[in-house]
């Protein structure tokens, strides 16, 4: 016999389902960590040439790895997508929740 399991949807940002304070940074934080590591595994960047790239050692490059985003910033994981050879658009447009801002990279 096969038991019901009661679930809750959530919304798309965990952080908020988890009442974390700040949430929505940790969301945008989240997914420019995610797309940094993404970048690093496709380029076949090494840790320690990561590391020269951002001007960090390599233990930080680990810890951003393991998905550690508390020491950096928005602006700071920017870079790193620059650094990257990432060129990023900022859109703004009316929302109907709370995704009034999207974050593009061409």
């Amino acid at each position: 016999m096969s038991e019901k399991i009661k679930h809750t949807k959530g919304s798309d940002n965990v952080f908020a389902d988890l009442k974390v304070k700040n949430a929505d940074e940790h969301d945008l934080k989240s997914t420019l960590g995610i797309m940094i590591i993404k970048l690093l595994k496709e380029k076949n960047i090494k840790q320690t040439n990561a590391a020269a790239l951002f001007g960090i050692t390599q233990p930080e490059v680990s810890r951003l790895k393991g998905g550690n985003l508390s020491h950096y910033s928005v602006e700071r994981l920017l870079g790193f997508l620059t650094k990257l050879n990432q060129r990023i658009e900022i859109k703004i447009s009316p929302s109907n929740w709370r995704k009034a801002a999207e974050i593009v990279l061409v």
